[in-house]
């Protein structure tokens, strides 16, 4: 009979097993270090019935156990990675070993965290990753392993690599120079995961407005604005145009932009001026009825 035991249970069995026993006869015979999912074979000794304990992270493994018998564990009972302790109890004796399963060597999955999503170009280390390395029963793989990182950008690919230490690499990447969408991978002994980066133009470089007066209302219109590597910035990023009368706000409009370019008209009180901004870039501005 193969029974797993939960939580609630496991005080009251180690209360059995220890206090059941009026001696001890030593030590089971087993290794003290096993990997996850290998099987392993616990020898008994003794000529009456008795049972096996297996504590481990979660719950308890019990056997019954025959005189001479041993008992096998299978991949599915070593699975969870931890410290356990086996206890053997028949009749008055009881034997006892500590022992520690450790995750598999190869790597089956990865957790792969990178951000931001979305981010603007021309960032020294403004891209990051790290990196949880799983083995195929999802223990952490506390070994050293070494993480390749890739980024291909528009501008070309880049690549770091990084060792793991206690189960987790981690990276900084700087973002390229031309915005779009970037792949960026974390690669560990075959096994890959990959997430999506946006990348997005910058502030712009420059921002200026020129003005033209109609009657009662002055029609505004930005030079086409573009960031410092001459990236144009998405339609429907919004400019700000604010009007200002005798030192007093008048009028603000927010105007996207199209093709590079924002328009909007506003009340052309005479000797008011109108600013321009975009994000944390200012642009110039003019007076109604001149430039400045």
């Amino acid at each position: 009979m193969n029974r797993k035991l939960g939580l609630p249970t496991l005080a009251a069995f180690l209360l059995i097993a220890l206090h059941s026993a009026t001696a001890q006869d030593g030590d089971l015979r087993i290794p003290k270090i096993v990997e996850a999912g290998s099987s392993l074979t616990i020898p008994s000794s003794g000529n009456v019935d008795g049972v096996l304990y297996v504590v481990g992270p979660g719950n308890v493994l019990r056997r019954p156990v025959r005189p001479g018998e041993s008992v096998t564990l299978e991949a599915a009972d070593t699975s969870n990675a931890g410290h356990y302790l086996a206890l053997l109890v028949a009749g008055s004796s009881t034997q006892k070993a500590e022992f520690d399963i450790v995750a598999a060597r190869q790597p089956a999955s990865l957790s792969f965290l990178a951000k931001p999503s979305r981010l603007p170009i021309d960032q020294r280390d403004g891209i990051s990753g790290v990196v949880y390395v799983f083995d195929s029963f999802h223990n952490l793989i506390l070994d050293p392993s070494q993480v390749s990182f890739h980024l291909n950008a528009p501008d070309g690919a880049k690549a770091r690599t990084a060792t793991t230490h206690n189960g987790v690499a981690w990276t900084k990447m700087d973002s390229s120079a031309k915005p779009g969408v970037v792949n960026f991978q974390a690669e560990v002994g075959g096994v890959h995961e990959t997430r999506v980066v946006q990348q997005v133009p910058g502030d712009p470089c420059t921002l200026r407005v020129n003005a033209r007066q109609a009657g009662s209302r002055i029609t505004l219109e930005t030079d086409p604005v573009r960031d410092c590597h001459g990236n144009s910035l998405p339609d429907g990023t919004v400019v700000t145009f604010t009007e200002t009368k005798n030192g007093a706000p008048a009028a603000t409009v927010d105007a996207p932009l199209k093709h590079d370019v924002a328009r909007t008209e506003m009340p052309a009180y005479p000797g008011a001026v109108v600013s321009v901004a975009l994000g944390v870039a200012m642009g110039n501005e003019v007076r109604v009825g001149g430039a400045r």
